[in-house]
Order: C-alpha cells, then structure tokens, then sequence
C-alpha cells in the first residue's frame, strides 16, 4: 500500500510540474467604447475583492479578473490553484486619468489590503496571492517606489512591506464567471464572510474617493 500511495504522489508532483501553456486565452471580454481610458494593474489577494473594490472608486469605469507576473500562457483558474505558475490573482484597471490619477489608485491598493503578508492575503495563502504593483514605465515605477517610502516614513504599517514592483508584461482574463463575482453572487460563504467586510472597511477608511452609489 505504501508503494501505491508513494506512485500516486509522484504521479501528483509531475502533473504540477509539467504545467503546459493554452493555445487559447479562457475568456477575452467583450469589445468596448473604452479606447481613451488608461490600464493599471495590481494584485492583492482574491480578485474578487480587489476588483470589488476598485470598482467602487470615482474614475474608474471597469475592472477586470486575471492572472499576471508569471511565466505560463493563457493560464486557467485550476493551474493558477496549484501555486506553480508564477502568476497572481490580479486586476486591470481601467481609469479615466482626468477624474482619478494612478496616485490616487496606488492609495486604493495599500488602503484595501495588508502589504506586509508575504504570499498571503486574509484566508488565502500560496504566491497567487501575493501583493504585487505593477508599473508600465519609469513614471509609475517612481511613484510605487515614493508612495511606499511615504508608509514606512510614516510608520502606516507595523511591518515591513514586501510588495512587489513589477513590469508590466501581459495580462490574462480569467474566466468569466470570476467576473463581477461579488456583485452576482452576494451569498457566497467567501463573498459574505471575506469580500463584503474587506470593501466595508475600505469604504469606512475612504468615503472621499467612492462613486455616489457606493457612499451609502
């Protein structure tokens, strides 16, 4: 039995191993009007709370689920499952800079999660959930890099930060019922025990920075 239990492991470890990249994306969104809107993106923990919560933010007009920072293409949400890809549970951003710069939104990311918890977020562990900022060029680079020396100057966390500051390479969109989740699916045990407290307290913290319909 032992033998058998041992063969089943080793079988186990390599299908992990040997995590292969897919020829086609999972889910691509629909085509939209936002052509003058710019992208950033973050990681944080589960996207279904991230993207919660950038969603409630004025100036930003759509928020997306996926998987950045990795190595493997086109990645599912069961290969993310396994740890082994490099990537994290991530979000696009999608912001109209007139009405909310990247500054305010890198005030959005520290403000709505613990920067300090080395591949854990809340509940969720494993480096899919590790905190991550992603910079497109030097400008945004700066600002990461000021705005966390901003926190440790002022002693905002008890803890060292270990976000990390990443080049933007490639986004993927995860599948589409991850999509919104918060908003349809309200009685989800994670929704209401982990997501609704997380954007509760980030809207207690932040009530100048939500859209109308959230400030209530």
């Amino acid at each position: 039995m032992r033998f058998i239990i041992l063969a089943l492991f080793l079988n186990s470890c390599i299908s992990i191993g040997q995590l292969k990249n897919n020829e086609n994306p999972v889910w691509e969104p629909p085509n939209n009007n936002y052509k003058n809107l710019k992208k950033a993106y973050f990681a944080s923990g589960c996207f279904w709370c991230v993207e919660a919560v950038f969603e409630s933010v004025k100036g930003v007009y759509e928020v997306y689920s996926g998987y950045s920072g990795g190595y493997l293409k086109n990645p599912t949400y069961y290969q993310i499952g396994t740890g082994k890809t490099g990537h994290a549970e991530a979000v696009e951003v999608l912001y109209n800079e007139e009405e909310t710069g990247f500054g305010t939104l890198l005030q959005v990311f520290f403000g709505s999660h613990d920067p300090t918890t080395l591949n854990r977020q809340g509940p969720d562990r494993g480096e899919q959930y590790r905190s991550i900022a992603f910079y497109k060029n030097e400008q945004e680079k700066k600002l990461i890099q000021d705005y966390i020396k901003l926190l440790e100057n002022n002693k905002v966390f008890d803890k060292k930060i270990v976000t990390q500051i990443l080049p933007f390479e490639v986004f993927y969109y995860a599948e589409e019922y991850h999509q919104n989740y918060e908003r349809l699916n309200p009685k989800d045990p994670y929704v209401i025990n982990v997501s609704i407290p997380r954007i509760n307290r980030f809207k207690k913290l932040y009530p100048e920075l939500l859209k109308e319909s959230f400030n209530n």
